[in-house]
């Protein structure tokens, strides 16, 4: 019996050991020598002190399953990759597959850093590896990987697939089934969004929320939560953009709740926000005030002639005092009840699948997409069922580079920018090579009009003074300069005028 109340106490102080390692487990990750000294002045016989470390034992191993994360796949793209992934023949025989590049990309501070690439412009381009089996029963799904569009995309994808059941990966295409497809997609202006397509029997929902993308040049990272009771954030940068529910956020079930189909408005119900003011009065003689008027600065021609003309009248302008029919200004409607909407009574169709989130049978990740203009680079899939984790492994690779791809991204653009200035054509000396370039055709017109009169045009002996014609022609074509050159001048800039060789040809 003293052993019996001696487990107990040990027991119940372990009790309060474990809650303490609980709450502090970072702080406190083993349990020190300490903990079983004291445990053995309060429990004295190796009975006791052993049924009270069995106990610890326990305890930390369920402190070990419940605080542990799982980590499904994580690829980096280390030497290797080439084992873990296939590509794909999709499209090859047209001529209309993409490759891909193992490469660190541009502007990353880190040379060793890589990932995949794609390259080829108005290509079609997959490729895809195997995952061990996930089934998300009861189960966070963490999906995230980092994303960079060098080639600063206007029309295609940078999103990613997750794919269930037995997949040849040689034919993986844009026509295989996936579970879920999630990152951003880009089609100009009209489309700038993260899509997160989940797949239900065979049907592709959609979310309804419009999460915009990133579309800057630089690496950013994407993740997609999905929980078991129902519930998604999506985050950029481990920045929450958009969280909410699968019932609501997807049409993957009909709505728990509908619009009452029978509910009418009532007769009452008055949704005028504005009604006219009943005091409001017509101003006196305002119906009086005529549309125009005769213009009072218009003055009879002094040629009138009212027996030949008619009588003269003034024309009509607009009356600046007429302002139209009167209408009684508005105020509020004291009797405004707003917007009337049917009440909400249960759905009658809906019915609940408490697996909404559960995908059974993952067992792989790929990426098909199309690009017009290729450069888009994929790097650091992660899949786990451990959003804390996810965080920290996005810090640990995108996090560390971020800054110092930023700042080599932002110094060649300054370059360009200067390089880009400095190449700028002057605008004056734009002005001034039309001005020059209108001078010189007029001329060449000129001689050229000249050359066809004097072959094929009859002329007499005393026509063909070819010294007087050189000193009228070359006269003509300096005013003619000239006329530019003042043009020029006004503009305050500076033309050549000099004649075209051909100009003083003797003809």
């Amino acid at each position: 019996s003293n052993n019996i109340r001696l487990l107990y106490g040990g027991c119940a102080y372990y009790l309060f050991r474990v809650r303490v390692v609980l709450v502090d487990f970072f702080q406190y990750p083993v349990v020190s020598t300490q903990t079983f000294t004291r445990c053995s002045e309060n429990a004295t016989g190796s009975f006791a002190l052993m049924a009270t470390r069995f106990l610890v034992f326990i305890a930390l191993l369920s402190l070990f399953s419940v605080v542990s994360s799982e980590v499904f796949f994580e690829e980096r793209f280390d030497d290797g990759w080439e084992n873990r992934w296939v590509m794909s023949d999709w499209k090859k025989a047209k001529n209309m597959s993409g490759e891909w590049n193992h490469t660190c990309g541009k502007w990353n501070p880190d040379p060793n850093d890589k990932g995949i690439q794609t390259s080829g412009d108005n290509r079609f381009f997959a490729i895809s590896a195997k995952i061990p089996r996930i089934n998300t029963k009861n189960k966070t799904l963490v999906f995230q990987f980092s994303v960079k569009h060098e080639q600063k995309i206007d029309c295609g994808g940078g999103y990613m697939k997750l794919l269930s059941g037995e997949v040849d990966q040689k034919k993986f295409g844009g026509k295989t089934p996936y579970s879920i497809m999630f990152g951003p997609d880009f089609c100009g202006y009209v489309r700038r969004k993260v899509q997160a397509i989940l797949t239900r029997n065979g049907t592709q929902y959609p979310i309804k929320r419009d999460v915009p993308s990133e579309i800057d040049q630089i690496t950013h990272v994407y993740t997609f939560i999905l929980r078991p009771n129902a519930t998604y954030s999506i985050l950029i940068d481990n920045d929450e953009k958009q969280n909410g529910s699968l019932y609501s956020d997807w049409a993957i079930l009909p709505p728990k709740q509908i619009k009452d189909p029978e509910a009418e408005k009532p007769e009452d119900w008055d949704e005028r926000k504005f009604i006219p003011d009943p005091e409001d009065e017509k101003p006196e003689g305002h119906d009086d005030i005529p549309k125009e008027i005769p213009d009072p600065d218009a003055v009879k021609p002094e040629d009138w002639n009212e027996e030949e003309d008619g009588e003269w009248t003034a024309p009509t302008i607009k009356n600046p005092e007429y302002t139209g029919p009167w209408k009684p200004k508005k105020i509020k409607n004291p009797n405004y009840k707003g917007k009337w909407e049917a009440p909400l009574i249960d759905n009658p169709d809906f019915k609940d699948d408490p697996d909404i989130y559960v995908f059974r049978n993952l067992k792989y990740v790929g990426i098909e997409l199309w690009q017009v203009k290729s450069g888009t680079l994929f790097d650091n899939i992660l899949l786990t069922d451990d959003p804390e984790y996810a965080r920290k492994f996005a810090e640990e690779t995108w996090g560390k580079l971020k800054d110092g791809e930023k700042a080599a991204f932002d110094e060649e653009e300054k370059r360009k920018k200067e390089e880009e200035e400095k190449n700028k054509p002057d605008e004056e000396s734009d002005v001034s090579f039309v001005l020059t370039l209108r001078l010189k055709l007029h001329l060449f017109l000129k001689t050229f009009s000249e050359f066809l009169t004097f072959f094929f045009s009859p002329q007499d002996d005393e026509d063909i003074d070819s010294d007087e014609e050189d000193e009228a022609d070359a006269g003509d074509a300096d005013a003619q300069a000239e006329d530019v050159k003042r043009e020029a001048k006004a503009e305050d800039i500076h033309v050549s005028t000099r004649r075209l060789p051909f100009v003083n040809l003797e003809l």
